[in-house]
């Protein structure tokens, strides 16, 4: 298979959240210890820190990553999930994967895939486990892909595990309380293993102390020691906290003495993250006249906080390119967006992808007016071919709808 087969195999063989939502779900760690072993344990033979959360966690990894190739280190960097190429997902110091890697390993171990009935979220983190492994990377960054405790990232030990903040998302896996998900997100405590917690709640503080608390492992509370940090170019509201967890996580790393990581390494990591590690999808600019920006922002959480940024913006007009998945609870996130925009309602092209037409409906509900486009391309060029060079286009909902503007 070439690099495109191999693709197709990667996606159409097996169940993938990303296309399939709850049945894509696994609620055990067996399959990916089974494909550990197989690979001969490459999760072991290399530095890793670990983060979890609802939101901010991609933005959190990125910036970890580019600190740390500031400071000249080789940095590998799991994310997921990708917005163009697979291949996105799995980096060293920005450079993706080569297609080449990802058709051999599929080749070498597709018999292997094939009678156990991997996942495909299990597939790839074996890859990028022996990726990272024969590459011979001083660390890696590993993004959960989903929860914490039996996401099948869960299985490292790392250096530094990091808990960005918890959300009302995925409740249908992780349990439909702020307890529930924080106690599934702390599973990635470690045993004495410092763990770095971005923003907490009455709620949420108490599981984080007591698993800590469990497992020996020192806490930190980012948003309490952390006060100042360095710009970025990412100008999301949201990236403020995110920058406090990761000065936090990086001022542990340093006190471990393995790395050495000077002020302007951090103040370069900031400010040149984009740079170095490739990051799209954040509050990123788009256009000036109308001025255009796109954000992965999806659930209540993340939302409220793009939302009342974009109460800050002076325009004329407000125009929403909005689409969303089919999972998405719309009761939820529907009120939070503004009734003076003009709404292109689209679905994004993926199977979980909730019609546009059923989106139109709700949202009407909800003082939400707009018309229905084909796909989030024609929403997008309509949107462009109404606004003026005062107004304002928002395009989001949905990672899936940055990801075909992009």
């Amino acid at each position: 298979m070439n690099y495109s087969e191999t693709l197709d195999w990667m996606f159409g063989q097996l169940p993938m959240y990303q296309k399939q939502g709850a049945s894509a779900y696994k609620e055990d760690l067996t399959n990916t210890i089974l494909l550990a072993n197989h690979l001969n344990n490459p999760e072991k033979e290399i530095k890793t820190i670990h983060v979890a959360g609802t939101n901010g966690k991609g933005s959190t990894s990125h910036f970890l990553a580019s600190i740390l190739q500031e400071a000249g280190y080789k940095t590998g960097l799991y994310t997921s999930p990708h917005l163009k190429d697979f291949r996105e997902r799995i980096k060293i110091n920005g450079e993706d994967i080569s297609q080449d890697f990802v058709v051999d390993f599929i080749a070498s171990n597709q018999s292997f895939f094939e009678e156990n009935q991997l996942s495909f979220f299990e597939m790839t983190v074996g890859l990028a486990f022996d990726y990272f492994r024969q590459e011979n990377v001083d660390i890696a960054i590993i993004e959960v892909g989903l929860g914490g405790r039996l996401d099948s990232t869960n299985i490292i030990s790392p250096l530094l595990s990091v808990i960005t903040n918890i959300g009302l998302d995925h409740i249908q896996f992780l349990g439909n309380t702020i307890e529930k998900i924080a106690s599934e997100k702390a599973g990635i405590i470690k045993p004495k293993t410092p763990v770095v917690i971005g923003e907490y709640t009455s709620e949420t503080k108490p599981v984080f102390e007591s698993k800590a608390k469990e497992t020996q492992s020192e806490i930190f509370f980012a948003s309490e020691l952390i006060q100042e940090t360095y710009p970025s170019v990412l100008l999301g509201d949201y990236q403020v906290q995110n920058k406090k967890t990761v000065l936090q996580a990086i001022r542990v790393l340093q006190s471990q003495n393995q790395f050495k990581i000077s002020e302007g390494n951090i103040k370069d990591g900031f400010w040149n993250v984009v740079k170095n590690t490739g990051l799209q999808g954040r509050w990123q600019q788009l256009g000036t006249h109308p001025k255009i920006i796109c954000d992965t922002a999806h659930n209540k959480h993340g939302l409220e906080i793009v939302m009342k940024q974009l109460q800050r913006e002076d325009f004329d007009t407000l125009h929403f390119v909005l689409g969303v998945v089919n999972d998405k609870d719309l009761d939820d996130v529907l009120p939070l967006f503004p009734k003076n925009a003009k709404y292109y309602f689209c679905k994004p092209n993926i199977p979980r992808g909730l019609e546009a037409s059923i989106l139109a409906e709700k949202a009407i509900i909800f003082g939400l007016n707009g018309k229905v486009f084909n796909s989030v391309t024609e929403a997008y060029e309509e949107a462009k071919k109404n606004a003026s060079e005062n107004d304002f286009i928002y395009i989001g909902g949905s990672t899936f709808v940055v990801a075909e503007i992009l």
